[in-house]
């Protein structure tokens, strides 16, 4: 599901990436701008889904501690809202489409590469760790945390039924947080293009 949903990205990256190529710099940025936005309401949603497994919201002592970071939220989310209305701006014809424009739309785009990189890191850290979960005796444990590579939960799913509470915990956490991980890499990946691209504007012009 994981290579499938990561192919099926890089196929979409290098659509983008052709169509970008025959842009000017100024409706470069401002297409990658707008593809930045409804990638930061997907991660916003995603990492609000986290939060309740089977329709259920989590009580607090249920809560992995990762999900606790919002990389979600502020990683992907709201740092990127920030990136791609300043991005957007940026490239729209009269003031902000100048030189000093794309500038800014530089500094913004790695501003959204260290938001998407956060949420990459922690999703990373959070699949290979594993949920917090009640294994059958009442208490809520990290049942995964282990030095053992034969409790790496991800390669084995036999070891999915040790997790009685809450009830498909570990799938609803693998989707959700696949799905984080895959938005943070297509967010770097555009945000990539847009410092290179800005730097061209900045040179070159927006035309």
């Amino acid at each position: 599901m994981i290579q499938n949903s990561a192919l099926f990205l890089s196929k979409l990256f290098l659509l983008k990436v052709l169509n970008y190529s025959k842009m000017s710099t100024g409706e470069c940025t401002s297409c990658i701008g707008c593809t930045l936005t409804p990638l930061g309401i997907c991660a916003i949603m995603a990492n609000f889904l986290l939060f309740m497994p089977n329709g259920k919201f989590l009580e607090r002592h249920e809560i992995t501690d990762f999900l606790l970071y919002f990389h979600g939220f502020f990683g992907a989310g709201l740092l990127m809202f920030l990136a791609s209305s300043i991005i957007v701006a940026a490239g729209r014809r009269g003031q902000c489409a100048n030189r000093c424009g794309m500038f800014i739309s530089v500094i913004f785009a790695a501003v959204g590469i260290a938001g998407a990189l956060y949420c990459m890191i922690i999703s990373s850290m959070a699949l290979v760790e594993g949920p917090l979960c009640d294994t059958g005796d009442g208490k809520y444990i990290y049942p995964f945390r282990t030095n053992q590579t034969e409790n790496i939960y991800l390669h084995n799913r036999t070891l999915w039924n040790i997790c009685k509470e809450p009830k498909n915990v570990i799938l609803w956490n693998i989707v959700f947080l696949s799905i984080l991980l895959c938005i943070g890499i297509v967010e770097v990946f555009l945000c990539i293009i847009q410092v290179f691209n800005g730097i061209i504007g900045v040179f070159c012009g927006t035309a």
